[in-house]
């Protein structure tokens, strides 16, 4: 779904939330019109720790399986929980599932309590930056093919192939939400994750930061997110962007956004979703 050549993506509560739920509600904004569906990339909840919680890559892979049009993506995935070398042959599959509408985000993440529960090594902010900008260079030198060999202080490869190449090369973008991030996303990516809340604070840095790269702003994609609620409760109930979205989507696009995503994280947010595409 675009409006005013805003495109429009919908990102589904993973914690709280049951396969068949996902992948019917995925199906159902495909068949509105939506431009994407996203997943989070979390293994636990953040209060009861025994409420379910979908994985992340294994969702998207269903839902590449399982829908026709809309784009499907991660919404971030954290460079720490999977080896950079195994995301891009998981997202190489993704995209050949897919049919080519795989957009591949990833950030630093900040859920330290699930590394702590399995065992998974959370370094300090500027070591999982580091992770990220060498992670994004491993994942594009894979999807060449390969044979890659490179050192790496995190992630050397030695004569490493990665058959089949994805076709077309998936999007990446980076998930960002201070001034390093941005120059980050705006040297290493093809384009930025916003958060809403942060977003206009970081808008002129980033694109400063393009210019500093040498790169036009027609190259990146910006997708702003649009988080929040709570597990199990409605999110977007008398929402703007149920209420009022040609003007809000408007001011999204005269702010410089190219797509947003929204948060639903119940039935009856679909359902508000489904009925405003109608509309």
């Amino acid at each position: 779904m675009t409006n005013r050549s805003l495109r429009i993506g919908v990102t589904l509560g993973s914690i709280g939330a049951d396969a068949a739920w996902w992948l019917e509600s995925a199906r159902r904004l495909d068949k509105a019109g939506y431009a994407g569906v996203w997943s989070w990339d979390h293994f636990i909840g953040k209060g009861d720790r025994t409420v379910p919680v979908l994985e992340q890559w294994t969702i998207l892979a269903a839902a590449a399986a399982t829908t026709r049009r809309i784009g499907i993506g991660s919404f971030i995935s954290n460079v720490t929980n999977r080896h950079p070398a195994v995301l891009a042959r998981m997202a190489g599959t993704v995209q050949a599932i897919s049919g080519g509408r795989l957009t591949l985000g990833i950030g630093i993440g900040g859920h330290p309590r699930e590394h702590v529960a399995y065992g998974i090594d959370f370094p300090e902010a500027s070591e999982r930056a580091a992770r990220l900008e060498e992670a994004i260079a491993v994942i594009r030198a894979l999807w060449t093919g390969g044979p890659v060999t490179r050192p790496s202080p995190f992630y050397p490869l030695t004569d490493a192939v990665a058959f089949p190449r994805p076709e077309p090369l998936p999007r990446i973008l980076v998930g960002a939400s201070t001034p390093a991030g941005v120059r980050l996303a705006a040297r290493a990516a093809d384009g930025w994750a916003a958060e809403w809340d942060t977003y206009e604070k970081l808008r002129d840095r980033y694109l400063d930061a393009l210019a500093a790269a040498g790169r036009a702003r027609g190259d990146v994609r910006i997708v702003v997110g649009f988080g929040g609620g709570r597990t199990g409760v409605d999110a977007l109930a008398s929402s703007p962007w149920i209420e009022a979205r040609p003007e809000t989507a408007a001011l999204w696009s005269a702010a410089g956004a190219d797509e947003v995503t929204l948060t639903a994280r119940t039935t009856a947010d679909v359902d508000r979703l489904v009925a405003t595409a109608g509309r």
